[in-house]
């Protein structure tokens, strides 16, 4: 076997135990909680030594880093969300209606990976200081998303004029929060598509012309 096939089965493999110990992370932090978890918990779910965590991760809290950034991208792919092709593809759509059907579709898949975690994060942050850290109060970087959306949102036909891009991304950051998904689909029992329609359809009447349809 060649050097460049052998490496590349060592990254595929390590790939691999990287994902098992996330996803192992993932089902505990949330069946159990972060603080009740440690990582001896996780290794014996991912079938990996607990040495290999520390190896890979370093220690818990970034492990819990790790697991919210790639839960919220959907792959361990190091992309940021605005430079995500359904991202791109919604801030590029001719209209306003077009563009807030796209992107409410878009971001409602990411709140449904997203969501479970956030309780997860909310528990560690109260009981672990060092775990704030991790995401710092200055920067939030849900809102820099829906802020980059809304000065999108406003610029196009179909958009009420009297909408400042302000006002548009506080309405998206507020509508399209972790927390009003949880209490709908979670709390309330509301199936995916019931969410995503009323959503938009909130959206649309308060960041659209009435003139424009929705559906």
């Amino acid at each position: 076997m060649s050097d460049v096939k052998r490496t590349n089965k060592r990254t595929q493999k390590a790939m691999e135990t990287r994902r098992r110990i996330l996803a192992a992370a993932l089902e505990l932090f949330v069946r159990d909680g972060y603080g009740a978890t440690n990582l001896q918990d996780v290794a014996g779910k991912a079938g990996v030594a607990v040495q290999t965590i520390y190896f890979v991760f370093g220690n818990k809290r970034a492990l819990l880093k790790e697991l919210v950034d790639v839960t919220i991208a959907g792959d361990d792919e190091p992309v940021a969300t605005m430079d995500r092709p359904w991202y791109a593809a919604a801030l590029a759509a001719g209209t306003a209606p077009e563009m807030l059907r796209a992107y409410v579709t878009g971001t409602t898949s990411v709140l449904e990976r997203v969501a479970p975690i956030g309780k997860v994060v909310d528990a560690a942050v109260a009981g672990d200081p060092e775990v704030a850290a991790l995401w710092p109060d200055e920067v939030d970087p849900r809102y820099v998303v829906q802020q980059d959306a809304a000065k999108a949102l406003v610029g196009k036909p179909g958009s009420r004029p009297e909408v400042s891009a302000e006002e548009a991304a506080d309405l998206l950051y507020g509508l399209l929060s972790p927390e009003l998904y949880l209490l709908f689909v979670h709390t309330r029992g509301w199936p995916r598509d019931r969410w995503e329609r009323w959503v938009l359809r909130t959206l649309h009447a308060q960041l659209c012309s009435p003139r424009s349809r929705t559906r």
